[in-house]
């Protein structure tokens, strides 16, 4: 699959957003080892900070589908991953990250979209 075709499953899920409080509706699709591609949207809340992102919804999918980190090659964003997604990227180890950021394509990896990223195993 190309990164084309993942941007616009990415694009094409995104209408499914629940986003009644800012109208900005986010889609992301990955692309697995195994060929598939899970999907998520961003469903807010009016409790501003229990909204999620598409990516955490894509990968809380993911992981209750079965998949695990590592098991990811690509993530189609339709905009530029927040801070907080740009850790869970890191942390479900994707290979790179695509996404539209205005009217361009951006392709980037995980290192390079979030340098000097937070590694948990560094606490010890």
């Amino acid at each position: 699959m190309t990164d084309e075709e993942l941007l616009a499953r990415a694009e094409a899920i995104a209408v499914r957003a629940y986003a009644p409080y800012s109208g900005f509706h986010v889609g992301c699709a990955v692309l697995t080892r195994s060929g598939a591609v899970v999907e998520g949207v961003n469903v807010e809340n009016a409790v501003y900070p229990l909204g999620i992102c598409a990516e955490r919804a894509m990968f809380s999918r993911a992981i209750a589908e079965g998949f695990n980190p590592g098991d990811f090659t690509v993530a189609a964003i339709t905009a530029s991953p927040c801070g907080g997604c740009r850790q869970w990227l890191v942390e479900m180890k994707v290979e790179r990250v695509v996404f539209r950021n205005g009217g361009r394509i951006v392709e980037m990896t995980v290192d390079e979209l979030l340098p000097e990223q937070f590694d948990a195993s560094d606490l010890s």
